[in-house]
């Protein structure tokens, strides 16, 4: 049988409270606080009396290193012990933790009689860096070490600043990495030596310093990789051999082969020693993730009804990073703007780097069959594009697309074919990779032009031009909120069908509203011109919508939302015309790691005749 350490056979466990005197330095008084085994350990096991006075002993090195490493090398400790429910500290009922009776003081306190434990720190004058010196590590050539302005920089520290030894310590680090990202592969810059001069309260520090040559990179050699062809990763990679030496270009080409979706790990490490020609060979490690996913979709609104449905992906179905992805959902499940049940059935092609490096080519073939309030579509979609990043925030597109559909709008029937030449621009500077993932800063614009021709009683031609942009506010700016916690968010949306009249375009190409995605509160196509005496929406050739939004997040996992839409639809080419309707309401977030779970609850605060008088909506991630 074994005994905890803290246990002391034929002794009664001493139950003890601690307390810390705050120093009046908060970040000081926590790092105290964590340091202090008395305080940390009092809610474990009870201990035995001698066990409770070697805690004791033990925390004035602790608290001492915790002083010391924010700069106060003079401190005094005081650890006060005395019965719980004593008036106060006098001589004779308390017993100071460095006085060797200590234990047997303790065996006298009588059974089940807790003690208080009282720590007081002083700060005493804090010391300050006295002569920061930098030495040649041996073989690392003579004379004095001599830094640039961004060696200097890195290293930060000067006489006469607080003797802080995370500063210290870091300063070491700091250059270092500096070192290496000028090209010296082999820098060290070694734990500094200090000398604590009391007498003047400073603390003198040295570098050791080496250098060493600077190197290119050598062979990059890859390994790991079973279905993914070497030649394509090779193409991939932004660093190449002969390339200077800098970790931040190695770490990003790391992040970028990462970023492919292919691999759950890539690790790349030094391959010393040196070459001949001052050359530092790097080895590129590649664990494969999985290739083929199956996901479960599912959405409700009560204009659109539910949808619901499976995709399957294939993340490198040809050795280069092709993304394959099958899905086949079910729509129209119920919902104010549906007249029955449909489908969207579709397989996804993404070819990455087509033709150049961040150009990607997208195919799509799509079946559409839905059953609107405003028409009943059957339709056979067919496109193919290639988008480009332009840097961080700017991406283009240009795509090609046809299209063999069979559309029924109030009796009348008609078959289209139409192919159109779509060209857009978008710019993001919201910082984020995941479009699910709530926006606190930054813009969003989307611009695009989709020149059109329909193939039917002749052909006629028309051009779709759209513009949307959202902007993201962080009230935390104002100084009334913790960063990301309160939000305003702010989107508009502009269009205008150019070369034809409403009636002299396709149903599924005019411009309609109402929905989550321009006007809540009004059911999916529900605002603008009407067929008389209907629900029927006839679609305009402008359109134009705005929104302001509220977003609260509440303790951990939880937020709110507040917001108001306003939008119309138009006859004519110029947007801002037509009936305005405005929608407000408010909802609820849940998130998760992946997103916020969103719900939301919007009622019309003009309602048109037939409109719906509320509506909900469940999705994941923010309506923009």
């Amino acid at each position: 049988m074994c005994w905890p350490a803290d246990t002391v056979l034929g002794a009664d466990p001493q139950t003890y409270t601690t307390t810390i005197t705050p120093t009046g330095q908060a970040e000081l008084d926590a790092a105290i606080s964590a340091s202090s085994s008395l305080l940390s350990l009092q809610k474990t096991h009870a201990v035995s009396p001698f066990a409770l006075a070697g805690r004791i002993r033990n925390d004035y090195d602790r608290l001492r290193t915790a002083l010391e490493s924010y700069g106060y090398y003079a401190p005094a400790i005081r650890i006060t012990v005395w019965p719980r429910g004593a008036k106060n500290a006098v001589a004779a009922a308390s017993m100071d933790g460095t006085d060797p009776r200590l234990p047997e003081w303790l065996l006298a306190i009588p059974k089940g009689q807790a003690v208080q434990v009282t720590i007081t720190p002083t700060r005493g004058e804090i010391f300050r860096l006295g002569r920061v010196t930098l030495v040649r590590a041996s073989g690392d050539g003579t004379g004095p070490v001599v830094l640039n302005a961004l060696e200097s920089k890195a290293l930060g520290v000067k006489a006469g600043q607080p003797a802080v030894a995370s500063d210290v310590l870091t300063a070491g680090a700091n250059l270092q990495s500096e070192l290496k990202e000028e090209g010296h592969a082999l820098a060290q810059v070694d734990t500094p030596k200090a000398w604590l001069r009391p007498a003047t309260h400073t603390l003198d520090v040295e570098y050791t310093v080496r250098s060493g040559p600077v190197v290119t990179i050598g062979a990059i050699s890859l390994s790991g990789m079973t279905r993914t062809h070497p030649a394509y990763i090779a193409r991939r990679m932004t660093i190449h051999p002969n390339d200077l030496y800098q970790p931040s270009r190695i770490e990003s080409a790391r992040q970028d082969l990462a970023g492919l979706g292919v691999f759950s790990d890539v690790q790349v490490n030094d391959a010393p020693p040196l070459t001949a020609g001052r050359q530092m060979p790097l080895s590129m490690a590649f664990k494969e993730g999985k290739v083929r996913m199956v996901a479960v979709q599912g959405g409700y609104s009560t204009d659109l009804g539910g949808r619901a449905g499976i995709s399957w992906t294939h993340r490198n179905i040809f050795g280069n990073a092709e993304r394959l992805r099958l899905t086949a959902l079910v729509t129209g499940l119920g919902g104010s703007a549906q007249q029955g049940l449909g489908y969207d059935v579709y397989a996804d092609l993404m070819k990455p780097d087509f033709g150049s490096r961040d150009q990607n080519l997208s195919v799509r073939v799509e079946g559409i069959r839905q059953l609107l309030y405003s028409y009943r579509q059957t339709a056979l979609l067919v496109r193919a594009g290639v988008v480009r990043k332009l840097g961080q925030r700017w991406t283009v597109s240009f795509e090609g697309q046809a299209e063999q559909e069979h559309i029924d709008q109030m009796g009348m029937s008609n078959d289209y074919t139409i192919v159109s030449l779509p060209v857009g621009a978008t710019y993001d500077s919201t910082g984020l990779n995941n479009p699910i993932d709530p926006a606190t800063h930054g813009v969003r614009v989307a611009a695009s032009v989709t020149p059109s021709a329909s193939l039917i009683n002749g052909m006629s031609f028309f051009t779709i031009m759209q513009a949307n942009a959202s902007t993201y506010f962080d009230l935390t700016h104002l100084g009334i909120s913790r960063p990301g916690r309160s939000v305003i968010a702010v989107r508009g949306i502009v269009g205008s069908v150019q070369g034809a009249s409403t009636f002299d375009i396709p149903p599924d190409q005019r411009l309609y509203a109402g929905g989550s995605a321009t006007v809540r509160g009004f059911r999916y196509q529900g605002v603008g011109p009407q067929f008389d005496g209907s629900k029927y929406a006839i679609g305009g050739t402008s359109m134009d919508a705005g929104s302001v939004e509220f977003r609260q997040r509440l303790f951990r996992s939880f937020g709110g939302a507040l917001f108001a839409d306003a939008g119309q639809v138009g006859t004519g080419s110029r947007p801002f015309q037509g009936t305005l309707r405005v929608g407000a309401g408010a909802g609820v977030r849940y998130y998760t790691p992946i997103g916020p779970v969103r719900v939301d609850i919007a009622v019309p605060l003009n309602r048109p005749k037939r409109g719906d008088t509320w509506e909900l909506y469940l999705g994941l991630g923010e309506t923009f």
